[in-house]
């Protein structure tokens, strides 16, 4: 449909997405009075839209909390359902005035970059707003389904990784879902039913969940649940790739921070921008991170069946650690596996048959219900929203989305090819020379001007890095300090790659999780705060940090 205006509205700063990332960047923001764009009717991102009647939070709620807001029991220690969090966020949204930013059923349908036509010739600037629309972004209404432009000077992209756009495995010929005379829907679809429909889906029915991480396992458990009886079936997991569960935040009775959410447990950890003395230390510590890696895994092999079941993972604990892959168990999940009411099948490939899956060692399952809980795809989910040549750049040649702690300008000067400013082509639609100053915090990418992304880096906790990062982008929008060079830039993005790589095979999730004080302090020094947070040294060494030291 066409726009129905002559001119774009302009505004300084705009926001797309109202989940927990866009929220924080919306309060932190709120002296520019940001345009939010929510494409559904309520904030709460996949809390709200892509959760089951059984999500909770995989941690204590005093560890995911805004640092101005805390929870009303906080102190509580059962984790929340995924209602209580909308609850909490709308009670932030609320609380903060955030709410009247925000346009809701507004669809972002097209983005266009405009910022070429301003250039100039000075080598810093203090402040991201520059007094120019660099962004032109067009939102239908999804009742009306009128169509509007927006200019901004800035665009924040707070979309997430999650929700939207499922990763879906490719099939041999004659092999995929079309053959299958049963049901298959993705964790996404199953996202949207309500009690009763899911409970429908699954009572009675030879169900097959494709998949072992969190959705999976919550979903195998609501199978389980909607099967008791005699004339219930059971559930079967089809897995490719194993990895660490664990049934509580405490291992053999110590609380579980100790092990990695301290600067005495991170000590032992590589980390981008170390020392030469961090450097040659490291090896020697390599041991003790083994040992404690080895401590987890002996607890959870004793408390829990893995062995009976083949569900010990092949590689270490602190691999899914520092990939933000270790999830809590429901406390009914081995109960219900002992029931034979959840059943387990290894399998690296699979495809379709006309009743159900079969696998490469030519062994077949019956299905009524095949549930894909195979995750989503955030790369394709961003690069469908971005223009050309931002879209090509998105991901790197290692399969990771480059989005950095980092703030630039490009300068576009004709059309041709993309270049660094040292002269290194890069390839691309048009020639890109860096003019400005940037440092990494998992916020920009490089080389895409005035635009942020926020709740692309995991870590823990995913709001406290939201809220952090929102703060940092915030400061330098008003122009409270600058940022470095290009070349420290490429250098700091290829540091903390590289540590990623060496630390988890992982490494393509983008996870903090074993440096995220360190990343802290850096945003801390930058934004001129003193990094060390807390009132003493014991203090600062043995107990962990949470968002509450970011006030």
């Amino acid at each position: 449909m066409a726009s129905n205006q002559s001119h774009p509205i302009l505004s300084k700063v705009g926001i797309i997405g109202a989940g927990i990332s866009g929220i924080a960047a919306a309060k932190q923001l709120s002296g520019y009075r940001p345009v939010v764009f929510e494409a559904t009717d309520s904030i709460g991102g996949v809390w709200k839209h892509c959760s089951f009647t059984s999500t909770k939070l995989q941690t204590p709620r005093c560890d995911y909390e805004f640092s101005d807001y805390p929870w009303p029991e906080r102190d509580n220690s059962a984790f929340p359902s995924h209602v209580e969090i909308v609850e909490y966020l709308h009670g932030y949204a609320t609380h903060f005035d955030v709410l009247k930013y925000i346009q809701f059923n507004s669809t972002v349908v097209e983005i266009r970059y405009v910022g070429d036509h301003h250039s100039d010739n000075t080598a810093e600037y203090g402040s991201l707003l520059k007094g120019h629309t660099v962004w032109e972004v067009s939102v239908q209404n999804n009742q009306s389904k009128t169509i509007e432009w927006y200019a901004f000077e800035f665009l924040v992209v707070c979309i997430g990784k999650y929700g939207d756009v499922p990763r879906m495995q490719s099939f041999p010929p004659n092999r995929g879902p079309d053959v299958f005379s049963g049901k298959v829907l993705h964790s996404l679809d199953y996202c949207k039913l309500n009690k009763d429909a899911a409970r429908s889906l699954h009572e009675g029915k030879k169900v097959a969940v494709v998949g072992y991480r969190k959705s999976a396992i919550d979903l195998a458990v609501e199978c389980a649940e909607a099967n008791q009886g005699p004339d219930g079936q059971p559930c079967t997991m089809v897995i490719r790739t194993l990895h660490w569960t664990v049934p509580s935040y405490r291992i053999w009775g110590l609380p579980f921070f100790l092990f990695y959410s301290t600067r005495s447990s991170q000590f032992l950890h590589e980390r981008p921008n170390q020392s030469w003395f961090r450097n040659l230390l490291l090896p020697l510590l390599s041991p003790t991170r083994k040992a404690i890696s080895k401590f987890i895994e002996s607890y959870l092999l004793w408390k829990l069946p893995l062995v009976k079941y083949g569900l010990k993972p092949d590689h270490p604990f602190l691999e899914d650690y520092a990939s933000c892959q270790m999830a809590i168990l429901p406390e009914n999940f081995f109960t219900e596996a002992d029931k034979g009411k959840i059943l387990f099948k290894r399998a690296s490939k699979w495809w379709f048959w006309s009743g159900g899956i079969e696998f490469e060692d030519n062994t077949r399952l019956e299905a009524d219900v095949v549930i894909l809980a195979t995750g989503y795809d955030g790369k394709k989910k961003l690069q469908a929203l971005l223009p050309e040549p931002f879209t090509s750049l998105m991901v790197d040649s290692s399969g990771i989305m480059p989005l950095y702690r980092r703030v630039r300008r490009l300068r576009i000067r004709a059309k041709g090819t993309l270049a660094l400013s040292s002269g290194k082509w890069l390839s691309g639609m048009s020639r890109l020379v860096f003019r400005k100053r940037s440092r990494e915090r998992g916020t920009i990418h490089p080389l895409i001007p005035n635009m942020a992304f926020v709740g692309f880096v995991e870590s823990v906790s995913n709001l406290h890095s939201a809220e952090i990062r929102s703060k940092w982008l915030a400061r330098l929008a008003d122009g409270l300090f600058k940022l470095p060079s290009v070349g420290k830039m490429l250098d700091q993005t290829t540091k903390e790659i590289q540590v990623m790589k060496r630390t988890t095979r992982f490494y393509k999730r983008h996870c903090i999780s074993t440096f995220s004080i360190n990343q802290s302090d850096e945003i801390c020094e930058e934004m001129g705060w003193s990094s060390w947070r807390k009132k003493n040294w014991l203090l600062e060494a043995f107990s962990p940090y949470t968002s509450q030291d970011y006030i």
